[in-house]
């Protein structure tokens, strides 16, 4: 993970990237929350709330195209996405509204777990794929 372009990264929606820099994304958003909320609640008000907004716009973008070269490097199309970070959401507003909602839930959950698996866990496309060279050096199929 030498000479990391930080730009590319956490903006840039095409290639491929591996786990190590997925995880190094999430640990950049948590850091980057973690000074938001402490600059939000230093500058109190309209500042902070608006500075807040601004930092969750970019975020979201940055988790859209990280999320995207996660799915790449899987060989999966990015639109895999609206599923692992729409579909919960959806759910879950669904179960709100209805008297028997933990099948709901659960199913909100379920692919909750299915996304994070697949983003964070699951080995990508060993050798080059129809979205670029394999993200880690010297990979070759066995």
């Amino acid at each position: 993970m030498n000479n990391i372009d930080f730009g590319s990264l956490l903006f840039g929606f095409d290639g491929r990237i591996n786990r190590a820099k997925y995880w190094l994304a999430v640990a950049i958003y948590f850091v980057v929350t973690l000074i938001a909320m402490g600059l939000m609640f230093a500058l109190h008000g309209m500042i902070g709330m608006v500075l807040m907004g601004i930092i969750y716009v970019v975020m979201i973008v940055s988790g859209i195209a990280v999320g995207i070269k996660r799915l790449h490097d899987c060989d999966k199309s990015g639109w895999w996405l609206l599923v692992f970070y729409l579909v919960p959401g959806l759910l879950s507003a669904a179960a709100v509204n209805m008297d028997d909602s933990l099948i709901l839930n659960l199913l909100s959950f379920a692919v909750s777990i299915w996304g994070l698996v697949q983003l964070g866990f699951l080995r990508g496309t060993i050798g080059p794929n129809r979205f670029g060279p394999d993200p880690i050096p010297g990979a070759a199929p066995a």
